[in-house]
């Protein structure tokens, strides 16, 4: 071929790169058909969520037509009426016992112990003796001073005989009648100092423990034992500023003692104190109370309750009827209805109270509660909003000995 020579062109399909004989002839997909593709893709995910939202929804439908069908059955609970009475009100106010009367014997005069006529623990009556102090010495001078007051008679006569008949002074009858006067002087300090040493109860009492030996020496103020007057105490007492206005003498008290569980003892206000502490803002007050079985002791805490008007037509229910909660205070009432085949259910309401004061054993109702609504008192705390129910024919909080017996 010359330079010249035209060049042939080349055909469009012999620009194509040649294939490859070990690869597949490229096919071209259309649009039409990625479209049905997508399409039947989407149709598919489609039924199977239905199918799973489908099953899901008769699942939940045949759970709960199975829990619909099978109730539990109705809880047992004891319940109470609320009553309309008149509540009592009470001061409450934390206090000691104080012996109307008690002492430490202990010696005026010192000496040496020669007797001790008394048991720890003892009764005695005002007036017994209880420790005997040596008294030899004071004795023998007593008998010495009798003598000289023997002797001052005499001569005190004497001397008025000699002025009778002018054969003596006035001066000397003065002289012996004072000497007289003297001596009968010394003899009553003597005999004050040998009562001294014959240590006696001052009052009718309990004697403590014996804190001395026979011959121990004993100095003036050293202790020999307690008494204590046990049939009398006081109930010492404060209560706040405001309630002054409520106290009066001789109002009625209720004392309790932890010594002495489930009983109160009657006592009376026998002193309110004239000014109120600038401290604690609180009036002092004394109560008086009989303790004829001695079942008190001085130094015991007291549980102070002072007796108010009470307060009348008040609603009641048993003291654990009520649920104290930090969201507020609620009963459970019982309530009758119809059921779906027209039979009397019983169910339970939990209600909100307004919650007054406690007293043996009840607590009354300010608001929340009507008179004759029947009250939960026991099994309540496994129980909710609208629980079937029934009702136990004993309370299970009743003591076994209180039970009725077959």
């Amino acid at each position: 071929m010359t330079p010249d020579a035209p060049v042939a062109p080349v055909a469009e399909k012999d620009r194509t790169e040649p294939q490859r004989p070990d690869l597949p002839p490229r096919r071209r997909v259309s649009g039409w058909s990625m479209t049905i593709r997508l399409i039947i893709m989407l149709v598919i995910l489609g039924a199977l969520g239905a199918a799973l939202y489908g099953f899901n929804a008769f699942r939940d439908k045949a759970i709960a037509d199975f829990f619909a069908s099978n109730k539990p059955p109705p809880t047992p609970v004891s319940a109470a009426d609320a009553k309309v009475q008149s509540v009592p009100k009470y001061l409450s106010a934390i206090g000691t016992l104080a012996a109307s009367r008690q002492v430490t014997v202990a010696p005026e005069v010192g000496g040496r112990v020669m007797d001790i006529a008394f048991q720890s623990g003892a009764s005695v009556k005002a007036g017994d003796a209880i420790v005997q102090i040596n008294d030899a010495t004071e004795q023998a001078e007593l008998l010495g001073l009798r003598a000289q007051a023997r002797l001052a008679e005499i001569n005190l006569e004497r001397a008025r005989n000699l002025l009778r008949n002018q054969a003596g002074p006035q001066a000397q009858v003065d002289q012996a009648a004072a000497q007289l006067d003297e001596i009968n002087a010394n003899i009553k300090q003597m005999q004050a100092t040998i009562a001294q040493k014959a240590i006696r109860a001052p009052f009718d009492g309990e004697l403590g423990i014996r804190q001395v030996n026979v011959g121990q020496i004993l100095n003036v103020g050293s202790p020999v034992v307690t008494l204590t007057d046990l049939s009398t105490l006081y109930a010492n007492f404060t209560l706040p500023e405001h309630t002054l206005n409520s106290l009066h003498v001789g109002q009625a008290v209720l004392v309790g003692s932890d010594a002495v569980p489930g009983r109160s003892f009657d006592a009376k206000i026998t002193t309110i104190e004239p000014q109120v502490s600038a401290e604690t803002r609180a009036i002092k007050v004394q109560a008086t109370l009989a303790n004829p079985e001695r079942k008190l002791l001085p130094g015991m805490f007291a549980d102070v309750r002072v007796v108010l008007p009470p307060r009348p037509n008040t609603v009641v229910v048993p003291e654990t009827a009520v649920d104290y909660t930090v969201y507020g205070d609620s009963v459970m009432i019982v309530r009758a209805q119809k059921d779906a085949e027209g039979k009397e259910a019983l169910t339970v309401e939990r209600v909100p109270v307004k919650a007054g004061d406690r007293f043996e054993n009840g607590v009354e109702i300010l608001e929340g509660v009507k008179p004759g609504d029947r009250v939960v008192v026991s099994g309540q705390l496994k129980l909710d909003n609208g629980a079937a129910v029934t009702l136990a024919e004993a309370n299970p909080l009743t003591p076994p000995q209180t039970l009725p017996r077959n």
